[in-house]
């Protein structure tokens, strides 16, 4: 069994055993448990009522965090022509085609989000395996393929002010980064709710039973605080 640090333990015990936690009292809590001198990354974690190797039970989407990431996001556009262009234009910090295929399959991967045009996922596709495992890889279902260069800025926009993908993986959890521990509670709380309205409204039509079974809130080192699902289901949904 892993052993945890002291600081660790006296943050534990400041989490009573067996509460379910109210959204904002969580929220509060975590500011209080964070113990690591750097800017830990704020989490939130659900355990989903889902059989993920069912096709129509894939838990995959998109939202954007009202209060941001809290990262600076180096954005990557496949593009070429007037698409280029308005990349460039739009903020985009890397903008090509051939000669940025060529650079990642050379191992460079200096970047955190990828936008592709449609006409340019021929030349992509053929990263999936390098980008794929990174969760870089352009798809329709999350908003980075494009079709026409006038929805580049919108989506470029999206991207650096903190739109997040979310997606279960095999054993039916989900995993969102939602802030950072410099945010204020206001702000952690704000991400929070769009993130838990984000995967209530993204419910598959072939889940049975209790979607949400649990969600968690927690950061980089700190210990996790259980939230009660029912009470967060509806004040993100009165928040939005």
């Amino acid at each position: 069994m892993p052993q945890h640090g002291k600081k660790f333990e006296n943050a534990a015990q400041l989490i009573e055993p067996d509460r379910l936690y109210k959204a904002d009292d969580a929220v509060a809590l975590l500011k209080r448990v964070m113990y690591a001198n750097f800017d830990e990354t704020v989490e939130a974690h659900f355990r989903l009522g889902i059989d993920p190797r069912q096709a129509d039970q894939t838990v995959r989407s998109t939202v954007v965090l009202p209060a941001g990431t809290g990262k600076v996001v180096r954005i990557l556009v496949f593009a070429i022509g007037d698409a280029e262009r308005i990349a460039r234009e739009a903020g985009a910090d890397y903008v090509g085609s051939d000669d940025l295929v060529k650079q990642i399959n050379e191992g460079w991967l200096e970047f955190d989000a990828t936008i592709a045009m449609a006409d340019q996922m021929g030349k992509v596709g053929g990263l999936g395996r390098v980008l794929g495992r990174r969760g870089l890889m352009p798809n329709p279902r999350s908003g980075t393929v494009v079709r026409t260069p006038e929805d580049l800025p919108t989506v470029i926009s999206q991207l650096k002010g903190g739109r997040v993908e979310f997606r279960n993986d095999r054993t039916g959890l989900v995993h969102v980064a939602i802030g950072k521990k410099s945010f204020s509670e206001a702000q952690i709380l704000e991400n929070l709710y769009a993130i838990v309205d984000a995967v209530q409204r993204n419910k598959p039509s072939g889940a049975k039973g209790v979607y949400c079974r649990s969600i968690t809130l927690t950061s980089t080192m700190a210990p996790g605080i259980p939230l009660d699902v029912a009470e967060a289901m509806a004040a993100a949904s009165q928040s939005g």
